[in-house]
């Protein structure tokens, strides 16, 4: 028997010699129990050897033996979701805690510990499935899983918690990619620009190295892939989806799948799953791509998602033929979040109008029953709590088309409705009530059935994987596997593949090392951050300026360089919704636009198509004839005043797509545009200066102006007229340069339209 003794945690391991290693806290009053030379945790206590104690049994028989040994308080708490949590805890705003009543820095407290609020839900309320977002350092992050795993293992049968993340290799644009060196965690391009590469190999390579850095940080569970075709070019979630086009999206979402869940030889336990296995958790059935106005359900002013194209079964494509179609031998995607959105009019059955996760039609018989869906649904964070009056705040409850429903009812509702489990939780209260109003309904037999049969397909994710076995890890082991020189030689490989470019007039590009290069300060104005805190205006280089000095010269003074670099983002305006407009008599709803200049939108509908009856709302959610500004105009004017200043001399424009973007207002004026969707900046370095040839593609349209994307229909894909260039080059889906010119080749063949 080895032992690791880690913070509080005396952790003990025994080996099989023909099964798994066991691991469990020696404070935990866990036992183990030998049978015929083999070795069981005895996780309730009870002396002997149950059958979800056994591993060689499948994971479906041990999650049934469990699941009936729970009781209703034990289940309601596994159906919980936690609200986000991080490492250290944070001591204010939204997702703050304390540690001993006290805020992180008052109380001592190391990193690793559990705060009062993880200690609370994990011991009373019984909630097993936690969401992290920041962690301090590997380590940490490994000695705080080791924490509330012996905890969890102290407690009643024992059931591990199951961690979990949304997204977290983005990269760090300013930093330094060295070979041979690590970092925090390995970068990689965003989704858009994983689908710019048009290689979903690439996006099985990231899902293949993203589940060991995950299972080294002590997650479990992948909160993405986000599969929604991104079917309105104006939806702020658009640089998290892999694009438009229902094939692309489709491959890349099930490579993406494979990669996090598959184990294989001795990593393997069953079926494709084992201890490298991240169980995905796929999002947002059946599809949130296609809001009104391109207004996102975030938000109570975007809870709309309309198909005025009739499209809306092309949406489930990358689900029905991806998600649930996988190549690898786990064959479905563990977990299904629903988006926020209600669809409107896509009820066949009831023709409810209510958000996705409240629909029977959605849930129970289009994915559980016509797509023979029986693994988890988890609803979108937040859906049960109250609605806040700002139309444009992030941090309301989101409980679409069932605002006059109570909490409990509410989630009553989604467990009718074929709901498993409620993201951003932490209470299992009102599931209890909801217990109770199904029992008056139904009787008790019915509803603990109904209990257990979510409780078996949550278990399943976590047996599966092996964390009842052994869900503690060894932090030296964590710090050695995250971040380390090979994956971030993967994922900057990844980075370089995903940049496109998109012009390179009287081939420009690359550049000489000995040419003077000015790169023109940037200004942010003033705006809001994701979560609505204020951020400052500022003026800032846009890139790592020392960094670029190894490539090129730089200077200062654009009269004396040979060629500007001017480096924007995307326009962005906001939510599509303004308080002002409401104060001022308005209907409160403006444009969403996606070009620089202030915007007016002339060719927008008279009427919208959906709306809130309430009194407290507005039936026409209609813009038409209002105009739009945007935070960062700044960048069109930046470039059109380097142009000036250059005085004839060359300048290249590099744009970070967020979502695509009217470039009419300054391609001409421009040499030379690359475009990219998240890179570090040496990775655009090498691109310019030719150490790296282009090979990107667009994975979506560029627009012609605003007028084709008022006149293009939320759900549908490709349908708008696309910006042609001064040389002549459509900015359409599928299209990028090499050195050579216009790129055609096996991805374009497969994909172009």
């Amino acid at each position: 028997m080895q032992k690791e003794i880690t913070t509080n945690v005396e952790i003990a391991y025994v080996t099989n010699k023909d099964g798994p290693t066991l691991g469990y806290s020696k404070q935990s009053g866990v036992n183990i129990i030998e049978q015929d030379g083999m070795f069981f945790k005895d996780l309730n206590k009870n002396g002997k050897i149950d059958r979800y104690e056994d591993w060689r049994l499948s994971p479906e028989e041990r999650a049934k033996d469990l699941a009936s040994k729970m009781t209703i308080e034990q289940i309601a708490g596994l159906m919980l979701y936690s609200k986000h949590q991080s490492i250290p805890a944070s001591s204010k705003g939204w997702m703050s805690s304390t540690y001993k009543g006290r805020s992180y820095e008052e109380s001592g407290a190391n990193p690793w510990d559990l705060t009062d609020e993880q200690y609370d839900f994990i011991k009373n309320d019984h909630l097993r499935h936690v969401l992290i977002t920041t962690v301090e350092s590997p380590e940490v992050a490994a000695k705080w899983n080791n924490e509330v795993q012996a905890l969890a293992e102290s407690i009643g049968l024992g059931i591990p918690t199951n961690n979990s993340s949304d997204p977290r290799h983005a990269s760090d644009a300013s930093s330094e990619f060295n070979a041979g060196s690590g970092g925090v965690i390995s970068m990689w391009p965003e989704p858009l620009g994983l689908a710019a590469t048009f290689d979903p190999t690439i996006a099985e390579k990231f899902g293949d190295i993203a589940s060991k850095e995950y299972r080294a940080l002590g997650m479990t569970t992948a909160l993405s892939p986000q599969i929604d075709l991104a079917t309105d070019p104006r939806w702020f979630r658009f640089n998290g989806t892999f694009g438009e086009d229902p094939q692309l999206v489709t491959d890349m979402g099930r490579a993406y799948i494979d990669g996090f869940q598959s184990s294989s030889n001795e990593m393997e336990i069953e079926d494709g799953w084992g201890y490298e296995s991240v169980n995905a958790m796929v999002k947002h059935w059946p599809g949130g791509g296609s809001g009104e106005g391109g207004r996102d359900a975030h938000y109570g002013c975007g809870k709309y998602a309309v198909y005025p194209g009739g499209n809306f079964n092309e949406h489930l494509k990358p689900f029905v033929e991806g998600a649930f179609k996988l190549n690898g031998k786990t064959a479905k995607a563990s977990a299904v979040m629903p988006y926020y959105t209600i669809s409107v009019n896509q009820d066949e059955t009831n023709g409810e109008n209510v958000g996705n996760s409240y629909n029977t039609f959605l849930i129970q018989d289009l994915l559980r029953s016509q797509h023979n869906y029986d693994e988890v649904v988890c609803t979108d964070w937040m859906i049960t709590a109250d609605e806040v009056e700002q139309k444009d705040s992030f941090l309301s409850g989101k409980p679409w088309g069932v605002e006059h429903l109570s909490v409990a009812e509410r989630h009553y509702k989604l467990l009718m409705a074929g709901v498993d489990q409620f993201g951003g939780n932490n209470e299992s209260g009102p599931i209890l009530e909801a217990y109770e109003i199904g029992v008056a309904e139904h009787g008790e037999s019915f509803m603990r059935k109904r209990f257990e049969q979510s409780a078996v397909r949550l278990l399943k994710n976590l047996f599966r994987i092996g964390l009842f076995e052994n869900p503690y890890l060894k932090p030296v082991e964590s710090k050695r596997v995250v971040g380390n020189s090979e994956f971030m030689r993967t994922g900057y490989d990844a980075q370089l593949k995903s940049i496109v470019m998109l012009k390179n007039k009287e081939s420009l590009l690359p550049l000489s090392p000995k040419m003077k290069v000015y790169v023109p300060k940037r200004y942010v104005a003033k705006g809001k951050d994701w979560f609505g805190n204020s951020t400052p205006e500022r003026y800032e280089d846009p890139v790592n300026i020392e960094l670029l000095q190894r490539y090129v010269q730089v200077t200062s003074n654009p009269d004396e360089a040979d060629v500007a670099i001017v480096f924007i983002q995307s326009p962005k305006s906001g939510t599509g919704y303004s308080e002002e407009d409401k104060q001022n008599g308005g209907n409160g709803y403006v444009p969403i636009s996606l070009q620089y200049k202030p915007y007016k939108a002339e060719l927008a509908r008279d009427v919208s198509l959906a709306g809130d009856s309430r009194k407290d709302d507005v039936l026409n959610r209609g813009y038409q004839g209002k105009t739009v500004r945007t935070e960062n105009e700044s960048d069109l004017t930046l470039i059109l005043d380097t142009k000036k200043k250059m005085n004839g001399r060359p300048v290249i424009v590099s744009l970070l797509i967020k979502n695509p973007t009217v470039v009419e207002e300054f391609e001409t004026e421009v040499d030379g545009i690359i475009a990219h969707f998240g890179v570090q900046d040496q990775a655009l370095f090498e691109i310019l200066t030719g150490k790296v040839e282009p090979s990107g593609l667009l994975p979506i349209q560029m627009p012609a102006n605003m007028n084709v994307v008022e006149e293009q229909l939320e759900d549908v894909p490709h349908d708008m007229e696309c910006h042609i260039d001064s040389e002549r080059n459509e900015y359409n889906f599928a299209f990028g340069l090499n050195w050579s010119g216009v790129i055609e080749d096996e991805r374009t063949r497969r994909y172009k339209k």
